[in-house]
Formats: structure tokens, sequence, C-alpha cells
């Protein structure tokens, strides 16, 4: 038996016994909380990400060209954006690290804290999240949850083999208390409201 094989059977023989999860307690909004929508563009604002309205008519893959006019590499992991180039799933993830977009669709927003929910799906090659200049989601209005309790009983959230919360663009303070921002990751977040066709 190998060192990494013992380890292993001594983790699994000494597991605890299996416990249910806690239940999620669902808390009533204050009467005086802002509708989901405001709520969320409120927090998406506080944490350094960016509310852009998308044309009511028109091209969006042209009107993110005027959101973004330096951008040479504009890769889209869904259908309403074609991009400049296709994602290629073949390719290795590290082949994104010219990536100036990222397009993504959210599966769900949080109003509480600004955040959108991502799993593999909607990355298609999770790396774009995190490899990307900057990257732009696609939010239906009316998939906005009020906070992590409900977004914890989401189903999307239970069915993802990867998700993850995303807040904002990178950032960090740790040097001289100078904010920098895509330090270790997108140097910005733009949350596009945008209905499910």
């Amino acid at each position: 038996m190998s060192v990494r094989e013992e380890i292993l059977a001594r983790v699994r023989a000494n597991q605890p016994a299996p416990a249910p999860l806690p239940v999620v307690p669902v808390f009533a909004a204050p009467a005086d909380a802002q509708p989901p929508l405001q709520a969320f563009q409120a927090a998406l604002e506080r944490m350094g990400g960016r509310w852009a309205e998308a044309p009511a008519e028109g091209d969006l893959g042209a009107w993110l060209a005027t959101l973004f006019p330096q951008a040479k590499v504009v890769v889209s992991a869904t259908g309403e954006v074609a991009g400049t180039r296709p994602l290629d799933f073949a390719q290795p993830p590290a082949a994104l690290e010219d990536v100036d977009v990222g397009v993504v669709r959210a599966l769900f927003g949080v109003a509480e804290t600004g955040s959108v929910l991502l799993d593999e799906i909607q990355f298609g090659v999770p790396a774009l999240g995190f490899l990307s200049q900057h990257l732009v989601v696609l939010l239906d209005p009316q998939r906005i949850v009020a906070d992590m309790h409900a977004a914890y009983l989401e189903p999307a959230l239970a069915r993802a083999r990867y998700a993850v919360f995303m807040t904002g663009p990178s950032a960090t303070a740790d040097i001289e208390g100078v904010l920098i921002r895509g330090a270790q990751g997108i140097r910005s977040l733009t949350v596009v409201p945008l209905s499910l066709r």
C-alpha cells in the first residue's frame, strides 16, 4: 500500500457519521427593504461592479464594442453574443489568457450582495471567468433573489457540480492600503439586465 492509499484509508476509517445538512432559514424582508432589482444594483456598485442597460433594440455585440473599444479578443459562452473568437472546449484553459472581454449568462443574482451565480455550464470553460480582463454577465432581472439564504435554496445551486458566486471585480488593498483592481482576476465586472428569450 502506498503512502497516499494509507492516508486515504485512515481518513475514510475515521470519518464522523453522516449528518443531515442544517435547514437554511428564510427571513422576511424588512418593511423598508428596497425592491430586489434596486438592492442588487446598489450592492453591485458598492462592490465595484457596474450595471449597464443594454439598448432596447440592436446588436448586443456591437453595443459591447462601444463599452470596451480597446478589446480585441471577445469570447462568449452564451449564444446571445457572438464574440470575436469562439470558446474552444478542446484547448487548455490557459489558452484564454489573452481574452479582453468574456461574456457569460448568470443563473441568478443575489440582491443582498450584488453577486451572480455562475456554474460550469454558464462558463463553458471556468477559466473564462478569471482570465478575462473584463467580464460581462447577462442577468435576467426576474432571477434576482433577496439574500444568500434564498440563494442556497435555489435548485440551480444544488444541481451544479462547480459553481461560484462572483461579487464585483478582483481587488486587493493589502499593499500600502491602495485599492488595486484586477490583481488576481478580472479588472471589471459589468452586469447587463437581459431577460431570457
